[in-house]
C-alpha cells in the first residue's frame, strides 16, 4: 500500500556518528545545520542533506491490546493492520556510505497510515542516543569536522564528553548483518495519552523478531559496500522482516530534553506496542516524495517540550526538502 500524503519535514538526522567539536559562538538554525551537513558531506543534487543513503521499503503494523491502554493515537488503537511505508538508511550525508561503517548508525523512519490521507511518523536509529544535546553543539561539531583538524576534534571531545557516547556505543557492536538484524531506538521521550487521559512518558525502541545479528570485522570487511539492498531484497522474498515495537516507560529523573543521555533500560518497564512486518521494497521516489518527522504525531502522542535538537528537525529537513525538490 502506498501512503496517500507524505507529510514534509524531519529529523535532522539522527545519525552521524563523526563526533562532535566545539565553537563558543555556535548560532544554529535549520539553514546553517544543513549548510553545514553540506560542508562535510557534500553536496548531492536531488539527495537528502543527512541520511542520504537508504532503501524505501513497506509492510505493516498490527497494535497490541496493552497500546490501546497507553494511547489513543488511532493507528495504535486499530483492529486491522495498519499501512506503512518506511525507510531505512545510513547516518551522515554520503549516498555511497559503506554498508560495513561500524561507527555509523542505521536509521528506520516509518510513515503509519492513519486514513484519509494523512499519516503519521516515527523515526529511530540503531543506537539509544544522538551525537549532541542541542543544535549549537551539533553545529559546532560539524563546522569542526570540516576543519578536519584532529587537535581541534580531540579537544572538543575532551570538553564534551557527552558527544562520545554514541560513537563509543556504536564501536563496541558488530556491524549489524543487515537493516533488519539490528534494535532501534527513538532517541527523544515522548508522552503518551489515553482516552481516560492519563499521561507516560516513554522512548521508542524496536527489536527483530528473529534477534540481532552482527558480522565480524573481517566479514563486514569483505563485503560489497551496498551489500545491505540486496540482502534485504532477498531476506524479503523468503518472508517479512518483523520488528516488535517496544515503549520504554519513563520514571521521574529520568532527563527528557537531552538527547545523548541514557536512560536504564534494564531497569525501565518495556510494554509491546505491536508487531511491524516489512514485506518488501517499495519504489525510492515513494520515500523522496516527502519527509519522516518525528514531529508529526497525532492526539494520544505528545513530543518532548524542551528538547531542542527535537525541535529544530523538522524546520531543518524542511529545508533539506526544500533544496533537493528543485
Amino acid at each position: 500500500m502506498v501512503v496517500k500524503r507524505l507529510i514534509p519535514a524531519a529529523i535532522l538526522v539522527a545519525a552521524l556518528s563523526i563526533p562532535p567539536v566545539t565553537s563558543a559562538h555556535a548560532e544554529a538554525d535549520a539553514e546553517s545545520l544543513v549548510n553545514a551537513l553540506n560542508a562535510v558531506f557534500g553536496k548531492h543534487a536531488g539527495q537528502r542533506a543527512a541520511h542520504t543513503h537508504g532503501v524505501c521499503v513497506k509492510g505493516s503494523f498490527m497494535p497490541t491490546a496493552e497500546a490501546a491502554s497507553l494511547t489513543k493515537a488511532p493507528h495504535f488503537n486499530s483492529k486491522t493492520p495498519v499501512g506503512v511505508i518506511g525507510r531505512f538508511s545510513m547516518g551522515g550525508g554520503d549516498p555511497n556510505a559503506s554498508n560495513a561503517q561500524k561507527d555509523n548508525v542505521r536509521g528506520m523512519a516509518l510513515h503509519f497510515d492513519i486514513g484519509n490521507g494523512s499519516t503519521t511518523d516515527l523515526v529511530m536509529i540503531s543506537a539509544p542516543v544522538f551525537n549532541a544535546r542541542d543544535p549549537d553543539q551539533f553545529l559546532a561539531l560539524l563546522k569542526t569536522v570540516e576543519t578536519k583538524d584532529k587537535d581541534k576534534i580531540a579537544a572538543f571531545f575532551k570538553a564534551n564528553p557527552n558527544t562520545t557516547r554514541q560513537a563509543e556505543w556504536l564501536n563496541a557492536r558488530p556491524v549489524p548483518a543487515s537493516f533488519a538484524t539490528v534494535n532501534y531506538w527513538g532517541i527523544h521521550a515522548f508522552t503518551f495519552t489515553n482516552a481516560e487521559g492519563k499521561k507516560q512518558i516513554f522512548k521508542y525502541k524496536a527489536l527483530p523478531v528473529g534477534g540481532e545479528a552482527g558480522l565480524s570485522d573481517a566479514e563486514a570487511k569483505a563485503k560489497d559496500p551496498d551489500f545491505y539492498r540486496p540482502e534485504l531484497k532477498e531476506r524479503l522474498a523468503k518472508g517479512p522482516a518483523k520488528f516488535t515495537l517496544t515503549a520504554i516507560l519513563g520514571e521521574p529523573g529520568d532527563p527528557l530534553d537531552d538527547p545523548t543521555a541514557f536512560w536504564p533500560e534494564d531497569k525501565r518497564k518495556s510494554v509491546t506496542l505491536g508487531r511491524l512486518s516489512i514485506t518488501g521494497l517499495e519504489d525510492d521516489k515513494t520515500c523522496d516524495a516527502g519527509i519522516f518527522d518525528p514531529t508529526n504525531v497525532v492526539d494520544g502522542i505528545e513530543g518532548p517540550e524542551n528538547d531542542k535538537i527535537f525541535a529544530i528537525r523538522s524546520p531543518a529537513y524542511g529545508v533539506s526538502f526544500a533544496r533537493r525538490s528543485k
